[in-house]
């Protein structure tokens, strides 16, 4: 006879499922936009069902993305709502939209995985029945489409976690539990950025400007344009933060601590003050020049910090070039200097996360040694919040930081007995 509940680190017998498990939740009542690493609490709560089309997973590690600092913040929406629009429950939030794990249980009609098999999950949560996904829409665009881990329930902090079997992909075997743990949701959003809006995608010797070159996003986008031949300048805030992202494949980097016209720039009536602002984009433009070696405007400007960066990145996009965004860390009144579009002909590309077939694309590049998972702090289960409080304080290291969950040690590989 099984066990009621497992300890962290104590993983049952593959197949096992026990009726309770231990994960690491928000509750609405204790957001904290302040210190949103307090918002964490370890509680028991009743293992998660799992539907006809679902899995259920062992977790061993769990990555931290900057999503859930802003479910424990409870901003910019009230994660627990969005849960209760899908009938699930809305008094706690399991967050974790990247998991490395073993399936424990599947629903009956899933094939594609089985009892057993180590994976990790990409974050685009669906029902594959949805009639609209199945006459060919992207997942993306269709009102079902949530992040998994963020806008629902069950993400992978908790010892087991709950997921659409189409969200499992395989985990690449050299790679131990939480260096599979670190880059999916990051890897495929960059994925998307820079392969999926075309004609705007990375071509060889395209240069690229890549914001936040050591962050999650960052890691993953250098590795993925330089793989497609394309010649990354990356933003940095250090000269050893820019040596970081040389290894990873930049050509440069720009250090963004050498200019000060961040921010919402003055209303172009403003002739005087707008000028001052023109001359810090225009010399933040000459730096992106010798950065490279040549004279030349990114083709792709890949944006996440979104109000403090925005205008410089569309007055530095090539013309006909692309500024893609998925996020906006800095804040979301973005100003955009219309002249620059038009006359330009450039594009603003919003972006969310990726489909199935982006996410296994980028998995395969995984798994074939072409991306670096870029794994930087491993934290233990029950310091989940103070990764995110690290990341909220933008304090935290290189690289995609992991939480073992399952594994009890870093460093393993093996599935449990």
């Amino acid at each position: 006879m099984g066990k009621d509940l497992y300890e962290i680190g104590e993983v049952p017998p593959v197949g096992e499922v026990p009726p309770k498990m231990y994960a690491n939740l928000v509750r609405p009542e204790n957001y904290n936009e302040a210190e949103p690493g307090k918002a964490f609490t370890v509680e028991v709560v009743e293992t998660p069902p799992v539907g006809r089309n679902q899995v259920l997973v062992s977790v061993m590690a769990a990555g931290i993305n900057y999503n859930n600092v802003w479910a424990a913040k409870g901003i910019p929406i009230d994660v627990t709502k969005v849960q209760g629009s899908i009938g699930q429950p809305t008094e706690w939030h399991i967050g974790g939209s990247d998991a490395s794990g073993v399936v424990y249980a599947i629903g009956e009609n899933v094939t594609n995985v089985k009892v057993g098999d180590e994976v990790v999950i990409q974050a685009g949560w669906f029902d594959p029945e949805d009639p609209q996904i199945q006459a060919g829409v992207d997942p993306g665009f269709t009102p079902g489409y949530k992040i998994w881990g963020y806008e629902t329930n069950w993400g992978s902090f908790g010892q087991f976690c709950m997921a659409y079997a189409h969200q499992c992909l395989p985990k690449a075997k050299n790679l131990t539990w939480e260096e599979a743990a670190a880059p999916t949701l990051v890897g495929g959003t960059a994925y998307r950025m820079l392969m999926g809006w075309p004609p705007n995608i990375v071509k060889d010797g395209d240069p690229v400007l890549v914001w936040g070159g050591t962050g999650g996003l960052g890691t993953m986008a250098i590795q993925i344009a330089t793989h497609f031949g394309g010649r990354v300048v990356a933003v940095v805030n250090s000269d050893a933060k820019g040596e970081h992202c040389k290894k990873l494949g930049a050509v440069g980097y720009i250090d963004r601590k050498n200019f000060s016209h961040w921010g919402v720039p003055p209303h172009w009536t403003k002739s005087e003050e707008w000028t001052e602002w023109f001359q810090g984009a225009k010399a933040f433009g000459k730096a992106f020049w010798e950065a490279l070696g040549e004279k030349a405007s990114p083709k792709i400007v890949f944006e996440h910090p979104g109000e403090d960066t925005i205008p410089t990145s569309i007055f530095m996009a090539e013309s006909g070039g692309m500024v893609v965004i998925c996020a906006g860390t800095t804040g979301y009144s973005a100003t955009v200097d219309l002249r620059y579009l038009w006359m330009r002909q450039k594009r603003f590309q919003g972006s969310h996360f990726a489909n199935d077939e982006q996410s296994a694309a980028f998995n395969q590049l995984v798994i074939d040694g072409h991306v670096d998972p870029c794994m930087g702090e491993v934290f233990t289960f029950d310091r989940i919040g103070d990764a995110h409080q690290l990341m909220n304080d933008n304090k935290h290291g290189e690289g995609n930081m992991v939480a073992l969950v399952g594994a009890k040690t870093t460093g393993t590989k093996d599935v449990p007995a």
